[in-house]
């Protein structure tokens, strides 16, 4: 792919990826969610949403894709990994976090279709 294509390639995924976090936390505070946190980055990885109801605290993976079994197949082992390091980090820094539930999340963001929240996508 020649350098130019490649460019407009990463920046129209980065404007998508934007726009599905976007919409993905929409559609989480409106289920009475509050974001904590967009793309929290830390040197382990990075955690697309991070979000609160109670003392539940939902580290939230947005995945766009064709399907949800595509969104939820992007959500492998290596992925699991990587977020569930991050999360760790950002508990860490939590000074209640004795009394918070962390669950893990998707959010899939499909075609002409409302955004897709997946509950406890998998176990940290």
């Amino acid at each position: 792919m020649p350098q130019a294509n490649w460019r407009k390639h990463k920046l129209a995924a980065y404007k998508r990826g934007h726009r599905g976090e976007l919409l993905a936390s929409v559609a989480l505070m409106l289920k009475g969610y509050r974001i904590l946190a967009r793309r929290y980055k830390t040197k382990l990885g990075e955690i697309d949403l991070i979000a609160r109801r109670g003392d539940l605290v939902a580290i939230v993976e947005v995945k766009a894709r064709g399907s949800l079994a595509e969104a939820m197949d992007a959500v492998n082992h290596t992925a699991q990994r990587r977020i569930d390091a991050a999360a760790d980090l950002w508990l860490a820094r939590q000074p209640d976090r004795q009394k918070l539930s962390i669950r893990y999340d998707l959010v899939a963001i499909l075609p002409r279709r409302w955004p897709v929240h997946v509950v406890n996508i998998f176990q940290g």
